[in-house]
C-alpha cells in the first residue's frame, strides 16, 4: 500500500463536466470541482461562499415576469430599472426611489385603516411607502396600496389588494410621511420585456423591440423621467420607387393634415405613423382611407405637391417592423435587425443619433446616415451589436464584423467594409463585451463564445466557454450580465430558475464555472432566479441586483434584491452578509426583530452581534431572539458546497483511478472564515473546532486564518471525494486543501 500526502492548490478549474470524471489527463482536472455551488472562484485560486441578497422590495406585480435592465448616468448616478407589465421602477443607492414627503397627519384605527395626508396628490392603486410614524409603528417601512382616495384622505390596503385592518394596532400619536413610489407608464406588456434592447448615452437609453417604435427614455432627475417614441429626422426609408406608382399631395408646405394620394394601391392601415419621402421633403402619415389614399403631416417641404414617381416609404412601420438590436459605433447610433429587413443595419449620421437622412440625390457627405444590408446565402437574422474595436454584429447563421476598411479608417457611406468572421450563429440575447472581446450565446443557448481577434489567422475567432462545463448551461441560458468589480464575473440566468457564473479572467488562464441557489423555494423546487443586472455604484465597486420568485406563506413572490460586496477582508462579525432576501437591525438591545413581513411563514437564519442563533419561523412579520442583541441580520439560508474531483496520487502502479484507497487526515487552509464542516459525503461531514479556550463565550467567534487538520471520516473506497461546506450565515474561504492517504495497488 502507497501513503501519501496530496496537494490540491487551487480551484481555477471551477465546476466540471460529469463528462470528464475521467479525464485526469487534462490540466484542469486537479484544479477542478465535481460541485462548487454557492462558492465564488477567484482569479488567485481559492473559493469563496458568495455573499448572501439584501432584500429592497417587492415587484409591482409579483404573478407576471419582471426584468432589471442597468441605467447608467456616471458612476456616481447609476440606477436599477424595473420593468414590469407597462410600467418602469427605479431603484438607487440600494434602495427605491420614492416621491416626495406626504405628511401624514392620522390614522384610523379601523378596517381598512384610513390616512389623512393634506392634499397628498395620490390615486387609488398607488403603492406608498409610511415611515416616521409615533405611535402607530405597526405601519412603518412597510408599502401599501392605495384605496378610496379622497383630497386629503386614503385607505390601506396591502399589496395584494387587501384591505389593512387597523383596529388592533397601537393609537396613532403623530407625526410620519408617505411617499409614492416612483413609477414611470410604458407600453411594453409582459410578453415583450425578454425581447428588448438597449444602447445608453449619458441620460438617454434608446430601447428596441421588433413590435414598437424605438424609444428613448430621459432622465433629468431622480423623479423625473421620460420615456416617448424617438423622432427620427428623414428616414430611414426603403429603397426609392421604381415603379410607374406616383403620390400627390394637397400641398407642399409644412403643416398637419394634408392629403397623399398614390395612383394604385400603396398604403395599407399599418402605415399609419410611417414616415414617406415625397420629391425634396418628407413628412409622417396619421390616418388611413384607403390603399390610395391617406393623411400625412409635412415635416420638411416638398417644393410641389404635384404627382410624382420620385417617393420612398420609411423602412420602419407596424407593417414593417422595426427594429430589434441597437448600439452606439463611433458616434454613431446603430440599429439592426427589422422584421421585413432583418439582415439590415441602420447608422444616424455621426454624431446626430436621430437623425437618419442619408442625402439621397445629393453629394455624399463622410457623416452621413447609412443603410447596408448583409448578403449571405441565407436569412440571417442580426441578433446583436456589440461595439468593440470593430462594430460586432451578432445573426442566427454567424458573426460579421463592420469596419471602415482600413484598420484605423472611421466608417463612412463609401468605404464601409462587413466580413464574417464565424459561423456559430447567435442566440436572440445581448451579448457583453470584455475588454476587447465579445462574450456572446450560440443560438441553442447553451454555449457562450468569446469572440477575439486573433492575429495568427488575421481574423476572429470563437472558442466554446463551457466546453469543459457543458452540463452548466444545457438547460438554456436567457440573459447575461457583466460584473467587472472586484473580480470579472459572468451571471447568467438559466431558463430553469438557476443562477451560474463564469469567473473570467482570461490573462490568467481562469475559467472556472460555479453555480448560485438562493435560499427560500418557489413551488416544491428551489427559489428561481429570474433576472439580474449589474451597475458600478462608484469607482471602485459593482452591484449586481436580481428578482428572485419565491412561494412565501403559499404565495408567489417575486423580490428585487441585490448581491452584497464581496469583502472577504470584513473580520466585523456584526457586519457578515450571508443570508439570502435579508435584512438588518442595528440598535438598541432587543429581542423582538420585525419588518419582515416579506418572509412571513419562513423558517430564517440569524446572526445575533456576530454569532449563530438558532433558526426562527417568521410570525406577523418578526420573530422572538432568545437573548438581546444590538446587531442583528435575518435571511434565508443557502448552502455553499465545494466538492473535489476524485483524486489521482499515492499509486506506485500508474494511476490511482479506480483503485480502493481511503483518506484519512485533511489539512485545510483557510482565510478569514469561520464554521466549516469537511467529509468524504454530505451524510458523515465533520464540523472543524473554531472555539477555544482563549476565546470569551459571551462574545463571537474571530475569523481564523491558517490551517486547520481534520481527522478524516473516510472508508476504503475507488473514488477519494472531499467535501467542504458552509451552512451558516459565516463567511468561508478555501485556499487549498492537504488529503493524506493510503491507496491499495494490489
Amino acid at each position: 500500500m502507497a501513503r501519501v500526502a496530496v496537494q490540491l492548490t487551487n480551484f481555477t478549474g471551477g465546476e466540471l463536466s460529469p463528462r470528464l470524471d475521467g479525464r485526469n489527463d487534462l490540466a484542469k482536472y486537479a484544479s477542478g470541482c465535481k460541485t462548487l455551488q454557492n462558492m465564488i472562484v477567484y482569479p488567485h485560486g481559492s473559493a469563496a461562499r458568495r455573499p448572501g441578497t439584501t432584500f429592497v422590495a417587492e415587484v409591482k406585480t409579483s404573478s407576471a415576469f419582471t426584468r432589471l435592465i442597468p441605467f447608467e448616468f456616471s458612476t456616481t448616478q447609476t440606477y436599477i430599472l424595473e420593468f414590469g407589465d407597462d410600467y418602469i421602477r427605479f431603484y438607487k443607492d440600494s434602495g427605491a426611489i420614492l416621491e416626495t414627503n406626504k405628511t401624514i397627519t392620522a390614522i384610523t384605527k379601523a378596517n381598512p385603516g384610513v390616512v389623512t395626508a393634506t392634499a397628498h396628490g395620490f390615486s387609488n392603486g398607488d403603492t406608498v411607502v409610511i415611515s416616521g410614524v409615533v405611535g402607530m409603528t405597526q405601519v412603518n417601512g412597510k408599502r401599501f396600496k392605495v384605496a378610496s382616495v379622497a383630497t386629503d384622505t386614503f385607505a390601506l390596503q396591502d399589496i395584494d389588494g387587501n384591505n389593512v385592518n387597523t383596529t388592533s394596532y397601537t393609537t396613532y400619536v403623530s407625526g410620519g410621511v408617505a411617499n409614492r413610489v416612483y413609477t414611470l407608464a410604458t407600453t411594453y406588456e409582459t410578453a415583450d420585456l425578454a425581447e428588448l434592447k438597449f444602447a445608453q448615452s449619458a441620460d438617454v437609453m434608446y430601447i428596441c423591440h421588433p413590435d414598437y417604435v424605438p424609444k428613448k427614455l430621459s432622465r433629468t432627475g431622480h423623479t423625473s423621467w421620460t420615456i416617448t417614441d424617438v423622432e427620427f429626422t428623414n428616414g430611414p426609408y426603403l429603397d426609392d420607387n421604381i415603379t410607374a406608382v406616383t403620390l400627390n399631395s394637397s400641398t407642399h408646405t409644412v403643416g398637419t393634415a394634408r392629403d397623399l394620394t398614390a395612383s394604385a394601391a400603396t398604403f395599407v392601415s399599418t402605415d399609419v405613423g410611417r414616415l414617406v419621402r415625397f420629391r425634396e421633403g418628407y413628412g409622417k402619415i396619421t390616418a388611413f382611407t384607403s390603399t390610395t389614399a391617406v393623411t400625412w403631416t409635412i415635416i420638411k417641404d416638398t417644393n410641389s405637391g404635384s404627382s410624382s414617381t420620385d417617393w420612398a416609404l420609411g423602412a420602419w412601420s407596424d407593417t414593417t417592423g422595426y427594429p430589434s438590436c441597437v448600439s452606439f459605433f463611433e458616434q454613431r447610433l446603430v440599429f439592426a435587425g427589422t422584421t421585413d429587413q432583418p439582415q439590415t443595419l441602420f447608422f444616424s449620421k455621426s454624431g446626430d443619433y436621430e437623425n437618419m437622412d442619408e442625402n439621397r440625390g445629393g453629394t455624399i457627405a463622410d457623416d452621413d446616415a447609412i443603410i447596408y444590408t448583409i448578403a449571405s446565402n441565407q436569412v440571417n437574422a442580426i441578433r446583436f451589436l456589440s461595439s468593440t474595436r470593430t462594430l460586432i454584429v451578432g445573426t442566427v447563421g454567424g458573426e460579421f464584423s463592420v469596419s471602415g476598411g482600413g484598420t484605423d479608417d472611421p466608417v463612412t457611406p463609401t468605404n464601409i467594409l462587413i466580413k464574417k468572421q464565424s459561423n456559430h450563429g447567435c442566440a436572440n440575447i445581448d451579448a457583453i463585451p470584455v475588454g476587447n472581446v465579445t462574450l456572446f450565446l450560440q443560438r441553442a443557448k447553451r454555449k457562450i463564445r468569446e469572440l477575439a481577434y486573433n492575429f495568427d489567422v488575421d481574423g476572429y475567432v470563437a472558442p466554446d466557454m463551457t466546453i469543459l462545463a457543458e452540463h452548466i448551461s444545457e438547460s438554456g441560458i436567457k440573459s447575461m450580465s457583466y460584473q467587472q468589480e472586484p473580480n470579472q464575473l459572468i451571471w447568467c440566468v438559466r431558463e430553469d430558475g438557476r443562477l451560474v457564473c463564469l469567473t473570467y479572467q482570461r490573462e490568467q488562464q481562469v475559467v472556472a464555472w460555479h453555480q448560485h441557489i438562493f435560499g427560500g423555494a418557489f413551488s416544491t423546487g428551489i427559489a428561481v432566479c429570474e433576472s439580474i443586472a449589474t451597475i458600478p455604484t462608484d469607482d471602485k465597486e459593482y452591484q449586481s441586483w436580481v428578482i428572485v420568485k419565491r412561494t412565501i406563506n403559499g404565495v408567489t413572490r417575486r423580490y428585487v434584491e441585490y448581491l452584497n460586496e464581496f469583502d472577504f477582508d470584513q473580520t466585523d462579525n456584526t457586519e457578515f452578509n450571508f443570508l439570502d432576501s435579508q435584512l438588518a437591525y442595528s440598535g438598541s438591545a432587543t429581542t423582538t426583530i420585525s419588518g419582515l413581513d416579506h418572509l412571513e411563514g419562513q423558517v430564517v437564519s440569524v446572526l445575533a452581534n456576530g454569532s449563530t442563533h438558532p433558526n426562527r419561523t417568521v410570525s406577523g412579520g418578526s420573530i422572538t431572539l432568545a437573548r438581546s442583541s444590538t446587531k442583528v441580520k435575518v435571511g434565508l439560508p443557502y448552502t455553499s458546497l465545494l466538492q473535489t474531483m476524485r483524486l489521482d496520487a499515492g499509486s506506485q502502479n500508474g494511476t490511482s483511478q479506480a483503485k480502493t484507497k481511503r483518506i484519512f487526515n485533511v489539512s485545510i487552509r483557510l482565510y478569514e472564515s469561520i464554521g466549516v464542516e469537511v467529509g468524504p459525503n454530505l451524510s458523515n461531514m465533520e464540523e472543524i473546532p473554531f472555539r477555544s479556550s482563549a476565546n470569551p463565550m459571551d462574545q463571537a467567534i474571530p475569523v481564523f486564518t491558517g490551517d486547520k487538520e481534520v481527522e478524516f471520516r473516510g472508508n476504503y473506497e475507488t473514488d477519494g471525494f472531499i467535501f467542504v461546506r458552509q451552512t451558516q450565515p459565516l463567511p468561508l474561504t478555501v485556499l487549498s486543501l492537504y488529503p493524506e492517504l493510503i491507496t491499495n495497488d494490489g
